[in-house]
């Protein structure tokens, strides 16, 4: 598999572009990078109900 080619990308990015407009981008990366965030934290086993116990002593 190869990675995409830099006139490719300048095309999807332009499809996206035109799909949800220039209005909408900035929120859709708001929830890719908070999706991101989240994927991370998972990953990490970093959840709230393993921190609370650790802080209970467990």
């Amino acid at each position: 598999m190869h990675f995409p080619l830099p006139w490719q990308l300048i095309l999807i990015l332009l499809v996206i572009l035109v799909i949800f407009g220039a209005s909408r981008l900035p929120e859709l990366g708001k929830g890719l990078g908070e999706g991101i965030r989240n994927f991370k934290k998972a990953l990490s086993g970093e959840t709230e109900e393993r921190k609370a116990h650790q802080k209970e002593g467990g």
